[in-house]
């Protein structure tokens, strides 16, 4: 062992202590060249520690112990270790000072024996003195190396080298760690030095690139990474060693030796610094994610996926018009899912097959209905051309999209070469096991291909979309039946009346907007009474659909059936109103009312049908009109020269409520006035409510003396009638009286020689109107009808003679009982004079009036399309 000299005066020792010269200290073997005398003692001057030294973590303090054994020198590292100042210790007894007093003896027989020559090293617990302020010396466990030596005069000393054995456990601690993180972590760790190479690899790094952890000591990112991705991560690495900044989670993509697949990893980054705080390298702690990103993407995608599938449901199927459903479903479809879309269905269904031909091969003809591209304008897969929409077409049997349909799956349609699309899915769109048309998407080069969860995707948009393409076809389907029932029901062509110039207007449900709807229950009718008179209707049944239809059709029936029979409109209503309260029960309104009586909380389970309607009689003679109304709307009316108003007809309640009676207002029409009668439709909608719906209306009514077709539509155009919510019924009517040179009336007396008198009048009326062809007939039928008068009748006898598009005989008396047809047998004398008014009349009958009755025929005229009958031939047919 080399000794150190006990006197210093000069430079500090390694340990920084104070007072050691390196030219007083003898060799060292830690310094071989002077060990070996290769450099002069002057160069060797001791200093701090060279970098990357292990002094840089080991705290090393000396002291030394003269002859006397006690401290004569004391290093500055000392005072560290030991928490005493130089001047404190210097001359002080080391075992009394520091050695808990239990072991003050055996630390003075070592230090006898150190004394003696020995060299001695151990453990020592030891205390420090208090500090000058008071508070408790440092205490600790040091690790203590004592060598003999000599003073300058010759005597035995010692000098003693000092660790702290705290710092070794710690630096064990650190070791040990740094051991389990290259060796045990499931982490590839990586420490790279300042010259961005591999210093340091664990076993897991190790066993993804290949080799040992030695084998990849002085590699770069290049040897491991794609060049443009190495370039990125040495960039980085450049900046974490310059700036300090940790990088945390930060992506890198790659391969594996032996594999192209592409790996991802998460790297984190941080600069690694040696006990002095130099950085020495950059520690790469990294793992493997990526399975977790193929989770992510899945997941991702699922997202995605379940995003458009809720996007899908909310805006699919908002409409019951098919090409707007399609529509809806590329609007989803693309650019979410794919570039180019398309849909066709099958012709067959769209005409209103149930199911088309060919469905079986897939050959049945297609309607192209909708079509949508993120980018230009590409064909799909396998067409020669675009398919414009609206175009009928069909694949041909051997093609994919065929198969398609044939098989009701999915298929691929291979891309063509030199073209921009690069994947294809022609989809069956199938709804309640029907295959309804097919629906196609397309990616261009530069997306994703379809994959099969992609295929699902598609499968389950098309089948969403089919069902409610199928259920828009079913309702257009019953939409169609139902305009075609209505439309049925009104009156075919424009409706002709005798004193009235009729113009009528009938608009469905969004007719206009081109959407479908409901067919509603609105409707109209002109229906021509006796006696040149005509009953003008409109009505509109509560609800929308078939149900409504067909209960307006039974409506409408019974008005005819009613006006008929000549009823006052009142008396016409009130039937209606039972009509309409027994439509909802099987058995009529007789049935339906008991079962009310017998289970009065059961009684609303029954369908109830509720309408309005108003109901007009005009008479031509007289230009007197008598209105009935029931919960309708009232009518307007414009005469000449004056300004629209709504006639204050008394509203009733709705047909089908029941127990209140109807009024009835007569009202005289001036020549030329206008008679508007309407239905809700017209005047109400959403945005427009009621009251400023009806004075639009009665605003509109401007100038009653144009066209009754441009009335009508003038009227259409200024009001919001486009808005589709309803149907609408406009009934219009210019009052055109029958002339007074047109009207033949007289009274005869109860007394046989009338019925001659009358043929007279008769005669005479039809000569004067050129009527000689229907002399005899007149003559013959007016003969009979006053003959039955004065017979069955009562009170005078009033013969009416009227001519318009027809002859009209009427024959009026105070008698309530109605004439009765009756066969007559060969041997009976009589009896066949109603038989001969119904042979040569085009229509005859009777009415009641307030004061009797009215008997009445009707002729022909001689230029209208019925010939007249041979009085003579129509008696002989008789017998």
């Amino acid at each position: 062992m080399s000794e150190i000299p006990a006197k210093a005066t000069g430079a500090e020792d390694p340990s920084h202590g104070a007072g050691w010269t390196a030219a007083q200290a003898p060799s060292r073997p830690l310094h071989g060249a002077l060990a070996r005398g290769e450099a002069r003692p002057d160069d060797a001057l001791w200093q701090s520690s060279p970098p990357g030294s292990i002094y840089d973590y080991i705290k090393v303090a000396s002291f030394s112990i003269g002859p006397d054994g006690l401290v004569d020198q004391w290093s500055l590292r000392a005072e560290q270790v030991f928490g005493i100042p130089a001047e404190r210790v210097v001359g002080m007894d080391p075992i009394e000072t520091f050695i808990d007093p239990r072991l003050r003896e055996r630390g003075q027989r070592k230090m006898a024996e150190i004394l003696d020559g020995r060299e001695w090293t151990g453990l020592v617990p030891f205390r420090g003195p208090d500090r000058a302020d008071g508070s408790p010396g440092a205490d600790g466990l040091a690790e203590v190396y004592v060598m003999p030596t000599r003073a300058e005069s010759g005597e035995k000393a010692a000098v003693c080298i000092v660790v702290d054995v705290r710092v070794l456990r710690r630096m064990e601690t650190d070791l040990a760690a740094s051991q389990s993180i290259f060796g045990q972590s499931p982490f590839g760790f990586v420490l790279i030095d300042t010259d961005f190479r591999v210093r340091r690899a664990n076993d897991r790094f190790a066993s993804v690139f290949g080799g040992v952890p030695d084998d990849h000591r002085g590699r770069s990112v290049h040897d491991y990474l794609p060049r443009p991705e190495a370039d990125r991560i040495a960039a980085t690495l450049r900046r974490v060693l310059e700036t300090g900044e940790a990088i945390t989670d930060m992506h890198v993509t790659g391969h594996v030796p032996g594999s192209r697949d592409r790996r991802h990893w998460s790297v984190n980054l941080y600069r690694v610094h040696s006990g002095t705080g130099r950085p020495i390298g950059i520690a790469w702690l990294g793992t493997d994610i990526t399975a977790r990103r193929a989770a992510a993407r899945e997941a991702a995608a699922a997202r995605r996926n379940l995003a458009l599938l809720n996007e899908a449901g909310a805006r699919i199927g908002n409409s019951l018009d098919l090409e707007t459903t399609a529509r809806e479903l590329l609007d989803v479809v693309v650019p979410g899912f794919c570039d180019l879309a398309s849909v066709d269905l099958y012709q067959g269904l769209l005409v209103g097959d149930e199911t088309p031909p060919g469905l079986a091969d897939g050959s049945a003809e297609l309607r192209r209905v909708a079509y949508a591209s993120a980018v230009a304008d590409l064909p799909f897969a396998g067409t020669a051309s675009p398919v414009p929409v609206g175009a009928v077409h069909h694949y041909a049997f051997n093609s994919p999209s065929a198969d398609a349909l044939r098989a009701a799956r999915p298929r691929s349609v291979p891309p063509e070469e030199g073209g921009l699309v690069q994947s294809t899915l022609a989809v069956p769109m199938v709804a309640h096991d029907t295959v309804v048309g097919l629906a196609q998407f397309s990616r261009t080069k530069g997306s994703e291909p379809f994959g099969e969860r992609d295929r699902d995707l598609a499968v389950e948009l098309a089948a969403r979309a089919a069902v409610c393409i199928d259920n828009a076809r079913l309702y257009r389907r019953e939409h169609e039946r139902a305009l075609i029932l209505q439309r049925s029901l009104l009156p075919p062509g424009d409706p002709v009346a005798s004193g009235l110039d009729i113009a009528c207007r009938y608009r469905p449900g969004n007719a206009s907007t081109g959407r479908p709807s409901e067919v509603g229950g609105d409707w109209f009718d002109v229906i021509e009474l006796p006696g040149h008179r005509t009953a003008l209707v409109v009505g509109d049944v509560m609800g929308r659909g078939l149900r409504a239809a067909v209960a307006m059709g039974e409506l409408r029936t019974a008005v005819r059936t009613l006006a008929q029979l000549d009823l006052e409109p009142a008396e016409v209503l009130s039937q209606l109103d039972e009509i309409a309260r027994g439509l909802g029960a099987p058995g009529g309104i007789q049935q339906a009312t008991r079962a009310a009586r017998r289970h009065p909380r059961e009684a609303d389970l029954s369908e109830v049908y509720l309408a309005t309607c108003v109901y007009a009689v005009y008479d031509s003679v007289t230009r007197r009109c008598t209105f009935a109304n029931a919960g309708h709307l009232p009518p307007v009316l414009v005469e000449p020269g004056e300004s629209a108003l709504m006639l204050d007809v008394p509203p009733g309640l709705p047909l089908g409520v029941g127990g209140e009676p109807f009024e009835e207002v007569e009202v005289e029409l001036p020549e030329g006035a206008l008679l508007a009668l309407y239905t809700d439709g017209l005047v109400e909608s959403r945005d427009h409510p009621l009251d400023e719906g009806l004075q639009a209306f009665v605003g509109a009514l401007t100038d009653p003396s144009r066209p009754l077709e441009d009335v009508c539509d003038h009227v259409l155009g200024t009001l919001d009638s486009h808005h589709g919510e309803d149907d609408i019924a406009l009934l219009m009517a210019r009052v055109q009286g029958l002339p007074t040179e047109s009207v033949g009336d007289w009274t005869l007396p109860r007394e046989p020689r009338s019925v001659g008198r009358a043929r007279e009048y008769a005669r005479a009326q039809l000569l004067s109107w050129d009527m000689e062809a229907l002399v005899d007939t007149a003559e013959l039928l007016v003969s009979e009808l006053v003959t039955n008068a004065l017979r069955y009748g009562e009170g005078e006898i009033r013969l009416r003679l009227l001519l318009d598009r027809t002859l009209v005989c009427e024959v009026w008396d105070s008698g309530l009982v109605q004439p009765r047809r009756r066969r007559a047998r060969d041997t009976d004398e009589g009896g066949r004079g109603l038989q001969l008014v119904g042979l040569l009349s085009a229509a005859w009958g009777s009415r009641r009036t307030p004061r009797g009755k009215t008997v009445w025929f009707e002729l022909p005229l001689p230029d209208g399309e019925h010939g007249v009958l041979d009085p003579a031939e129509a008696l002989l047919s008789l017998f």
